[in-house]
């Protein structure tokens, strides 16, 4: 068992945040483009502008680094590949997109009718991001 590749955890995570953040764009400016217009209109939110995107990308690179890292700290007990993967994937969406949707669902932040699309993409997004940034990733020595 070698010890984790830093290196690798960026370069893997950087990966991740790539297909998290397309993901995301795909899902609210394609799919539910329609619904969260109506939504940001009825409860009179302003659009969000290019600094709110420009964080938001920020903290998704940031989130898939943590998701290779994730893999990186589970693959000793697991084994390397994309089973590993999978499951560092499954458990990022549980613990961040599956929550928050959920309580921003039961709080009124999240329309109800959108919560079954985004919870099934987001399912998707992760567990494919988590293998492709896992794909790169390699352990020193």
């Amino acid at each position: 068992m070698g010890k984790i590749n830093f290196g690798r955890v960026v370069l893997g995570g950087l990966v991740a945040g790539l297909v998290l953040s397309i993901g995301e764009y795909l899902l609210n400016d394609m799919v539910l483009a329609s619904q969260m217009k109506d939504y940001f209109n009825q409860h009179r939110f302003p659009t969000p502008g290019g600094s709110a995107i420009g964080i938001a990308v920020a903290i998704t690179f940031v989130l898939g680094i943590f998701l290779i890292l994730l893999y990186a700290l589970i693959r000793p007990r697991l084994g390397a590949g994309p089973k590993t993967a999978v499951v560092a994937g499954l458990a990022a969406w549980f613990c961040i997109y599956f929550y928050n949707n959920i309580v921003g669902a039961a709080l009124g932040f999240v329309p109800g009718g959108i919560l079954p699309v985004a919870l099934v993409w987001g399912l998707a997004e992760y567990v494919l991001a988590a293998l492709a940034g896992a794909a790169l990733y390699k352990e020193e020595g």
